[in-house]
């Protein structure tokens, strides 16, 4: 079927025309007509024709003027100019418009046919192309993710680069450089870790397809195939500039995809990314994010925005192990204590006939212990300080005895990061805060006060709340309306004055907020409190 638009302001032309057609051809072909460059135009919005016959002299919009409008919307159909008019200027412009042909009246009935004949031909090869094209493109939608498959496979099981390099040219991956991001996936959340039952290996089967798609319309990457609970993904790029400034819009897309991904997929997911390296590298990229999964309980994690460790065997009881340090570093002796006693019953259990190694691992908690007390400025440190460690342990002929020793130790270093606890300010929730209370009564913006103690805005604000329970524009808030009620307080300080020295230059804003934190207008503090 063709679709056939002729347009002239001649009605017995375009009778004719289409009758023409019409006799000749039949039900092949339909045919649409219009008298003037406007209303031309407008069928040809709906009526979406092959092949157009157009008149170039017409009333209001000429012929020229109408074509160079449907070309805006209609980029296939063939133009056929038809004119009573032989002239240069009008060709010049028609060929300008990708013309097929300038027919000239008075046109007899063979030249029609010749030409719908033409034109039809023309229509078919295009269709054909198209066609081709579709088929092409279907069958290299099931190739191409076969050959990421391969390509992510290759660089992270360390193939030879020469295998990786064949799948890089295939994909036209022009980078050199690039970084490992991990999804992991599963049916839902315990304790910040995902649970993935038996069946959800298979339930991914399923929604693999899905997540590739969305995945790909968020970043420009290969997609790796299934692996457990995880699938790994290569994201070619160019060394960042600004790798802190990267990192941060990075951590953002990724959680925007998760809330892609969770809005269309019956499962729940985090995801971890590596360092940007160099290609023949990303297999340490992979590494990278696979622990940055295994190392924080977020639910998208950077390894920059880690601390680096290296992975326990499963068997290790690694949050045991967490929550004695946790609980030394915040000074809690009871928990500390109690968790040490668990600890030590575990190791008993599981290696009574082995002292020696109980006694290795004894003394390298004491010794980590010790080391924490030490950057927390707790307690200082001499070269021959533990000198006698290694004979103490040794000395210790039973589980009870070295247990006691073993808990005499860690306490004293509890006791010590406790003692020391109020004037510790290395972490990096205690420089924010004091950043803040020095520069209150400037523009403060999370991304700003994260940068400057190097964590990811995202990261940052999450510990920001744990260790001061208040999220970072509370405490921007509360720190700015305790000054703002000391500038109050002073009566050469104008209201106006208060909120600008306080961080606020819009008078009504601070009015609000200051009314909401205290329960009384900036007016009324100043009335009931000013000297």
């Amino acid at each position: 079927m063709y679709r056939i638009l002729v347009a002239d302001d001649e009605g017995i032309m375009l009778e004719a025309f289409k009758n023409v057609i019409s006799s000749t051809f039949g039900d092949s072909c339909i045919v649409e007509t219009a008298k003037t460059g406007r209303a031309v135009t407008e069928i040809a919005e709906t009526f979406h024709p092959d092949i157009v016959f157009m008149d170039i002299h017409m009333p209001g919009i000429n012929g020229i003027q109408a074509m160079r409008e449907i070309r805006k919307f209609n980029t296939t159909a063939l133009f056929y100019v038809v004119s009573a008019y032989d002239k240069f200027d009008y060709a010049k412009e028609a060929i300008d418009l990708g013309v097929e042909r300038y027919l000239t009246k008075p046109i007899s009935k063979a030249k029609i046919i010749a030409a719908v004949e033409e034109a039809t031909a023309k229509v078919d090869t295009k269709r054909n192309q198209r066609s081709n094209l579709l088929r092409i493109q279907e069958k290299l939608e099931t190739v191409i993710p076969v050959v990421e498959n391969s390509f992510v496979g290759s660089l992270l099981f360390q193939q030879e680069m020469q295998v990786a390099d064949y799948y890089q040219q295939l994909l036209d991956i022009e980078e050199k450089q690039g970084y490992v991001m991990i999804i992991q996936f599963g049916q839902s959340y315990e304790n910040g870790r995902l649970v993935s039952p038996v069946g959800m290996n298979v339930k991914a089967q399923d929604f693999y397809a899905e997540l590739r798609d969305i995945v790909k319309s968020s970043f420009s990457c290969a997609v790796g195939s299934i692996m457990s609970n995880r699938i790994p993904i290569v994201v070619p790029c160019a060394l960042s500039e600004n790798p802190y400034e990267e990192r941060i819009d990075l951590v953002e897309q990724a959680r925007s995809l998760i809330t892609r991904l969770e809005g269309r997929i019956e499962a729940k997911f985090r995801v971890g990314i590596g360092r940007v390296r160099e290609m023949q590298e990303m297999e340490r990229s992979y590494r990278e994010a696979l622990r940055a999964l295994n190392g924080s309980k977020s639910r998208v994690i950077h390894i920059e925005d880690l601390s680096q460790n290296g992975v326990y065997d499963e068997e290790f009881p690694v949050e045991m192990e967490k929550n004695i340090f946790r609980y030394l570093e915040e000074g809690k002796e009871k928990e500390c204590i109690q968790e040490i006693n668990v600890f030590f019953d575990w190791m008993v259990a599981h290696y009574a006939d082995d002292m020696n190694n109980i006694r290795l691992k004894t003394l390298e908690y004491i010794i980590w212990g010790e080391k924490k007390a030490f950057e927390a400025g707790a307690i200082n440190y001499g070269f021959s300080y533990r000198r006698d460690y290694l004979d103490a342990a040794m000395a210790c002929t039973g589980y009870e005895e070295l247990r006691k020793w073993f808990l005499d130790k860690m306490v004293n270093a509890c006791r010590a990061i406790r003692d020391q606890k109020e004037d510790q300010s290395n972490s990096a929730a205690k420089k924010a805060m004091l950043y803040i209370q020095e520069n209150y009564n400037k523009d403060i913006s999370l991304d700003d006060v994260s940068g400057i103690v190097n964590i990811s805005p995202y990261y940052f604000s999450k510990i920001f709340k744990e260790e001061t329970g208040e999220n970072f524009i509370e405490y921007v808030t509360k720190v700015r309306i305790e000054k703002a009620k000391e500038f109050l307080a002073q009566p050469d300080i104008s209201i106006k004055e208060a909120g600008i020295r306080s961080g606020y230059t819009d008078p009504n804003y601070f009015s609000r907020i200051f009314k909401k934190q205290t329960d009384m207008t900036p007016s009324e503090y100043k009335t009931r409190y000013g000297k």
